[in-house]
C-alpha cells in the first residue's frame, strides 16, 4: 500500500490532503521520542521517512501535520485490505499489515491475463478502502518486491521471465534483500555498485569472500530465487514495547514498565487462546545500542507473572541504573493453542486453574471499563 496509515488519515480527513502528514511518535517540538511510522509523499519531499528519528523529521519540516499512530483503524483497513486480495487467490503471504505476496498463477485466468489480473487487484483495493496500492509482479518473490516500489505511488510494474534480467541489471545493488549500507559499501569497494556488476562476479572467488550471504545476493543476482509465496495463518508471536519520553535509569520505573508490557501482552495472548514457552526482552540504551535476551520455559504460558519473572530477571543483568534506558520490548513466541485445562496429573494443576480463574476475571473487568481499571502494585 501507498504511505497506507498516513493515506487512511488523508482520506479521512479531506484538509489534510496535500499536506505533508507525519504518523509516529509525538515530536514535542523537536525534543520528542520514537520514530516516524510511516509519511505521506508531500512529506516525503522534505526527507522524511520510516524508521526516522521524529525529532529528527520534525527539525526536516516543523509545518508537518504530525498526527498519532491509530493502529485500530489501520488494523481495520488491513482486514479490508487482505479480505479483498482473497477475493482474487487463496495463496497470500502476509509480509506487513499493509504488504503481502500473491501468487496467481493457478486464478489469473478467471480475470483475464496476469497483468490484466493486477489491474483489477488495483481497482478492487481503490473500490474497497479509498486508498492506492503499488504492484508488481514478476517470476520470482525478490523481483516483484523491487518492481513494486519502482512507480509508487498507485504503480503497477510488470517484469517478464523473457526481460529479467535486464530488469535486474541496470538497478542499484542495493535494491537487492539483505543489502545494507555496510554491505553496499563493501561491495563498492571491489567495483559492484548495480546488480548486474553483482551477477557477472566469479561466483567462486566472490562466495568464498563473502560466505552463505554472498552466495544467496550471487544468486538473487542472476535471478534466481525459488522462494514460494508461503500461506501461513498461524501467529508467530506477540509483542509490545514502550519508548520511554526521556531516557530513565530508576530501576523501579523501568520494572513498573516491564509489569505494563508484560499485561498487554498476556491479554493479547489470551485474547487469541495462545500461550508461549519463548519469553524475550528487548533493551535498547540511550546510545542506540539494542540487546535481546530470551529464556524458554518448561511450560507454555500465558500469565502476566511468568512472563514478567523471566524479563525482570534479565534487565536486572543490563544493570540499567548505570546506562540510561531508551526502549524496553517483550515478546513472547514459540506459540501454542492454549489448553482448555491444565492436566489433572500435573502438580500445579489447582493453582494454574485458580490463575487461569483470576485471569479471566480480570480481563472481563478491562473490557468492560478500560485497560485502567485494574493495577498491580
Amino acid at each position: 500500500m501507498d504511505a497506507f496509515y498516513a493515506a487512511i488519515e488523508q482520506r479521512d480527513s479531506p484538509s489534510l490532503r496535500g499536506k505533508p502528514v507525519v504518523v509516529g511518535a509525538d515530536p514535542k517540538g523537536g525534543r520528542g521520542r520514537g520514530v516516524v511510522s510511516t509519511c505521506s509523499y508531500e512529506a516525503r519531499e522534505y526527507g522524511i521517512h520510516s524508521a526516522m528519528p521524529i525529532s529528527k523529521a520534525y527539525r526536516k519540516c516543523q509545518h508537518a501535520v504530525y498526527l498519532p499512530v491509530n493502529m485500530k483503524k489501520y488494523v481495520r483497513e488491513s482486514r479490508i485490505l487482505f479480505k479483498t486480495l482473497e477475493q482474487f487467490t487463496p495463496d497470500i503471504e502476509p509480509v506487513s499489515i499493509d504488504e503481502a505476496f500473491l501468487d496467481i498463477t493457478s486464478s489469473h485466468h478467471l480475470f483475464g491475463t496476469p497483468e490484466e489480473t493486477c489491474l483489477k487487484i488495483k481497482a478492487a483495493i481503490k473500490d474497497n478502502t479509498g486508498l492506492t496500492a503499488s504492484l508488481g509482479m514478476a517470476p520470482n518473490k525478490m523481483t516483484a518486491k523491487i518492481a513494486s516500489d519502482l512507480e509508487k505511488p498507485d504503480g503497477l510494474v510488470v517484469v517478464d521471465q523473457e526481460n529479467l534480467l535486464d530488469f535486474l541489471h541496470r538497478l542499484p545493488v542495493e535494491k537487492l534483500w539483505g543489502v545494507g549500507q555496510k554491505t553496499q559499501e563493501a561491495f563498492k569497494r571491489i567495483g559492484v555498485h548495480t546488480i548486474g556488476d553483482l551477477a557477472r562476479q566469479d561466483p567462486q572467488p566472490f562466495i568464498r569472500k563473502y560466505g552463505k550471504a554472498g552466495e544467496h545476493a550471487w544468486k538473487l543476482a542472476n535471478g534466481i530465487d525459488p522462494r514460494e509465496v508461503k500461506v501461513e495463518d498461524s501467529v508467530k508471536s506477540v509483542s509490545n514495547e514502550h519508548t520511554f519520553d526521556q531516557d530513565e535509569t530508576q530501576l523501579k520505573v523501568i520494572l513498573d514498565i516491564l509489569m505494563y508490557l508484560s499485561e498487554k501482552v498476556s491479554r493479547r495472548l489470551r485474547k487469541r487462546g495462545l500461550q508461549g514457552r519463548t519469553v524475550t526482552l528487548k533493551i535498547r540504551f540511550s546510545d542506540f545500542k539494542t540487546y535481546t535476551r530470551a529464556e524458554t520455559l518448561d511450560r507454555a504460558t500465558n500469565f502476566v507473572e511468568d512472563i514478567y519473572a523471566c524479563v525482570a530477571q534479565q534487565v536486572n543483568k543490563f544493570q540499567p541504573e548505570r546506562k540510561p534506558v531508551r526502549l524496553l520490548g517483550i515478546r513472547v513466541s514459540h506459540l501454542q493453542n492454549q489448553e482448555a485445562q491444565p492436566s489433572l496429573f500435573d502438580d500445579n494443576a489447582q493453582w494454574d486453574n485458580q490463575k487461569e480463574r483470576l485471569h479471566k476475571a480480570m480481563d472481563i473487568i478491562k473490557d468492560k471499563f478500560g485497560e485502567k481499571a485494574i493495577k498491580r502494585r
